[in-house]
């Protein structure tokens, strides 16, 4: 099955019919996805800009992280489940367009750069400063910075680009 003809199938389901033809529905979750894109990017500048060495200089990397990681994966799995119901009511927007798949490819990478470089902190006896790659935190923590900054204006040009 083609990714389009998926599309149809999808598009022709009455979840889907229900979700576009409700007027508030759209709406009201585009802006939940909003305000968890914002909880999501919220953590990230946080706890990068401290594993940068830039922010909350005077709290450890463990203490940071530790606040704001479980903000983070609740706003993802809000976002997650929001973008969801939208591909859900407008499939062909999302699923046919490249931007989205780039902005997926995106969350995936962040999500994985966050899993292999943040929970090896929340463990006691972690030390940075000691951590075999530390010369990779700073330019990670960059990295995933841009990520989620990237993510935000891919989901921003999907309505846009067709």
């Amino acid at each position: 099955m083609s990714l389009q003809s998926f599309a149809s199938h999808l598009y022709g389901t009455p979840i889907s019919t229900a979700i576009r033809e409700t007027s508030w529905i759209i709406p009201a979750v585009q802006s939940v996805h909003i305000i968890a894109i914002a909880g999501v990017v919220g953590a990230a500048i946080v706890m990068d800009l401290r594993l940068a060495g830039v922010l909350a200089t005077d709290e450890t990397p463990r203490a940071v992280v530790k606040r704001h990681l479980p903000w983070m994966w609740s706003s993802l799995a809000l976002l997650l489940t929001s973008g969801f119901v939208l591909g859900l009511g407008e499939p062909y927007r999302v699923l046919m367009n490249a931007v989205f798949w780039v902005k997926m490819a995106l969350v995936l990478t962040g999500f994985t750069l966050t899993l292999l470089f943040r929970y090896p902190i929340l463990h006691p006896d972690y030390r940075i400063e000691h951590a075999r790659a530390a010369a990779l935190i700073k330019p990670l923590a960059w990295a995933s910075l841009a990520i989620w900054v990237v993510v935000v204006f891919c989901g921003r040009w999907i309505a846009y680009y067709q």
